[in-house]
């Protein structure tokens, strides 16, 4: 019988009837009957709530519908910057990171236990008295109350239980009951700690401390960091209503929204920590609420699918597709659980965006109309890592430096910058760099080749142009016949054997797969010689990794976002998942020296078009445009691309949407690769040595391959210098006696433009003057 208003010794208990016969006030022996009628409605409505109870214990293996549950819990993926720890983004349905239950801080259990079932310990699933408690005040018109027990409000997320009504109540405690017998009570509390939501876009304890404390739940008390018997509480706390309800009003207990009543709740979970021995007295005495370690919360920062909306979601979106080619789809990552390493350096990443971004105010970018893009893409020469990459503001947009559309799109033409792999074709052919080309036979058969806007008569070198000085001045004709001499195909190859893996062409706008299909089955059906100077769209990203292959004197190393995958095991630990990440295979796919004298003549460049890095520091570069169409003199592309020994880069500027003509920043000059681009290259290479620490690395010394005798070049030899007046006059007198012979000799082959001295990283070339390369025209100039 309960004890109270209608109960013994009540108003109406024994020893207080009314008189027999009507005698004494008619009024109160109105009252005192509908107080026995109340008394006996109550009596019996908590024997039926007891048996209900008591009858849970049988019904629990014999109803006939006891719900399913599941103890897996979903949780979030963190993608990381390469240096394991920084996050990148976290992915996945929820904000939720499981840990295990045995490593959790019993202080935090502590916390929970006191907040929300101090008799957690002492029953089997369900509480009869709380059941009985919340039956009358639920009759007499208080508040619906669940009565809950920790296991009952598990039970309820397990099985996915919702609303509030009897029968579910039922369901529930049958399901607690179930629990109990499968698990103990520390993995049912893990369970309950790993699935409950704490406002804040948090799930779980864990995503929790985080949120409000930036604390881990795993750290235990004493160490260093660990959540304290005041944070615990806070976080308790706001497990009853973590956010305000809009039917009710209540604004929660989230201390950010409604300090006073957090407060309070937090002195309660307290006490009951005190009650419990939990907490001394002393140390609730001196307790005060933790305000000063209380993280600010700001609703509008993301909390799962973080970093999509940034720069760095292109990166994701590489991520995702490498997972998938791991053999780990996105339905298996979305479970969460991963930790996924990242090739992008933090430094590196700000570098670009800071060098490429139109908002960022030292890049040349923010000076340009608001349609104007640029994309920037660096790779690590000697392992394809890729350090940075920046197509565009976030990954849902338009990718400036990728395929886009499922790969139908996202090339830009190159331009001269393509002529590094023309060049590569070229020594593999025995082509040497000093060898001499016709410059100014821009007619095949009919067939006008782009000379960059330059006509024969305004190129000094006319029909004795160097390869080398062809490619400082980045002259396109004599390319257009190393092309038709050792057939476009060897260009293609050449490309692809560097890193190019699509290129489009240009009478459709398709895409080929370079890696796949036969080069001679592309070219010239698709790429024609045109393919030498640069006309057939490529992506920044592959640009970025052949420009790596050479910096790494053409070992190639393909470009990868993902060094490592791991998964947290049992032990809350991340363990490396088999099998999975960072696979490098170095491939030597060009002959070294002849790369060496590649690079000897494109270290010149950067120089040559006052783009020189800090500290003498030597790099190559190149740069190109490709023009808008062959009605205007407009530019549509510019780029520039160029590496140390550390590091390799590729910078294109264009336009959103449909292309259109690029002019630099005073409306009037048009763009070209030594422009805007070389400014946003230079830029980030000097941030990202500097800011890498990095030393001054230099590159192999020139080895002068090829055949002297190569039957391709279709160039003529220059006429010898007319002799000096008074330096020769030794007649016939033998050369150890007249030593002026020799130094005229040694002179002229200095000078006679054969590009045969060592290389002068910066420096001017040697040979005529070197004529500027003027915008449009297909190939672009350098200028």
């Amino acid at each position: 019988m309960l004890e109270g208003p209608g109960g013994p010794g009540g108003p109406t208990g024994p020893g207080r009837r009314a008189a027999k016969g009507g005698k004494g006030d008619p009024a109160a022996i109105k009252r005192a009957k509908r107080r026995k009628r109340i008394n006996w409605i109550v009596a019996g409505f908590a024997v039926v709530v007891m048996m209900a109870g008591a009858g849970v214990v049988g019904l629990t293996w014999f109803y006939d519908d006891v719900p399913t549950y599941n103890t897996e819990e979903l949780q979030a993926t963190t993608i990381v910057y390469e240096d394991g720890k920084t996050q990148l983004a976290k992915l996945g349905e929820v904000n939720r990171t499981l840990v295990p239950h045995d490593k959790i801080s019993e202080v935090v259990k502590h916390a929970v236990v006191a907040a929300e079932d101090k008799n957690f310990q002492n029953h089997e699933g369900i509480d009869l008295k709380g059941i009985a408690r919340a039956a009358w005040n639920n009759f007499t018109g208080g508040d619906t109350q669940g009565a809950s027990t920790i296991t009952q409000q598990y039970a309820r997320h397990a099985a996915d239980l919702s609303g509030i009504n009897y029968n579910r109540k039922i369901r529930e405690a049958v399901l607690a009951r179930k629990l109990e017998q499968d698990y103990d009570k520390d993995q049912i509390l893990g369970f309950y700690l790993n699935a409950i939501y704490f406002g804040r876009g948090a799930y779980g304890i864990e995503a929790a401390a985080q949120s409000y404390f930036g604390k881990s739940v795993l750290v235990q008390p004493g160490q260093k960091n660990a959540l304290t018997k005041e944070e615990a509480a806070v976080l308790a706390a706001v497990i009853k209503q973590p956010e305000p309800d809009k039917v009710t009003g209540h604004k929660g207990y989230d201390p950010q929204t409604n300090p006073e009543a957090a407060k309070d709740r937090w002195g309660y979970t307290l006490n009951n920590m005190v009650e419990k021995n939990w907490m001394t007295a002393e140390e609730r005495a001196k307790a005060a609420y933790p305000e000063k370690t209380l993280k600010e919360y700001n609703p509008k920062l993301c909390n799962i699918g973080c970093g999509a909306d940034k720069p760095t979601g292109n990166v994701i979106n590489y991520v995702r597709d490498e997972l998938e080619a791991m053999g780990i789809p996105a339905a298996d990552w979305k479970k969460g659980g991963y930790r996924i390493t990242t090739t992008i350096n933090q430094k590196a990443q700000k570098a670009a965006e800071d060098a490429a971004r139109n908002a960022s105010k030292v890049s040349p970018m923010n000076k340009l109309p608001k349609h104007y893009r640029a994309a920037l893409v660096a790779v690590d020469p000697t392992n394809g890592r890729v350090l940075a990459y920046y197509g565009g503001e976030n990954g849902t947009g338009y990718d400036y430096a990728g395929l886009n559309e499922g790969g139908k799109s996202g090339g830009h033409a190159p331009g001269s910058t393509f002529k590094i792999y023309t060049l590569a074709a070229a020594l593999r052919a025995e082509i040497p760099m000093d060898s001499r080309w016709d410059a100014t036979k821009d007619d095949d058969n009919g067939r006008k080749i782009s000379n960059a806007g330059r006509e024969a008569n305004q190129i000094s070198c006319g029909k004795n142009c160097t390869l080398e000085q062809s490619t400082i001045s980045s002259f396109n004709v004599p390319f257009y016949w190393i092309a038709d001499s050792i057939g476009p195909h060897k260009v293609v190859e050449a490309a692809r054997d560097a890193g190019i893996r699509t290129m489009f062409d240009t009478s459709k706008g398709q895409p080929h797969d370079l890696t796949s299909a036969d080069p001679k089955e592309l070219a010239p059906t698709h790429f024609d010689n045109e393919v030498a100077f640069g006309q057939y769209p490529i992506t920044v990203l592959d640009h970025a990794n052949g420009v790596a292959t050479l910096a790494n004197r053409g070992v190639y190393n393909k470009a990868h976002f993902i060094v490592s995958v791991e998964k947290r095991g049992a032990n809350g630990q991340f363990v490396k998942v088999a099998g999975k990440g960072e696979k490098l295979a170095p491939e030597p796919r060009f002959v070294a020296n002849q790369i060496d004298d590649i690079n000897a003549v494109l270290q010149k460049i950067p120089g040559n078009i006052n783009n020189k890095l800090d500290d003498g520091r030597p790099a190559t570069g190149k740069t190109g445009t490709w023009e808008l169409n062959q009605e205007r003199s407009d530019n549509g592309d510019a780029w520039m691309v160029g590496a140390t020994p550390q590091v390799a880069a590729a910078v294109w500027v264009g336009t959103e949407g449909q292309r259109r003509a690029i002019k630099e920043a005073n409306g009037r000059s048009n763009m070209t690769g030594s422009g805007t681009p070389a400014a946003i290259w230079e830029l980030f290479m000097d941030r990202f040595h500097k800011d890498l620490g990095l030393e001054v690395k230099r590159f192999e010394e020139r080895k002068n391959t090829g055949d002297p005798d190569s039957p391709y070049p279709n160039g003529v030899a220059p006429p010898p210098p007319p002799p000096t007046p008074g330096n020769n006059n030794c007649g016939l007198l033998p050369d150890i006696l007249c030593p002026d012979r020799d130094r005229d000799r040694d002179r002229d082959r200095d000078n006679n433009g054969n590009g045969n001295q060592q290389p002068n990283p910066g420096g001017p070339t040697s040979g005529p003057p070197l004529q500027g390369g003027l915008p449009g025209g297909g190939g672009g100039g350098d200028d």
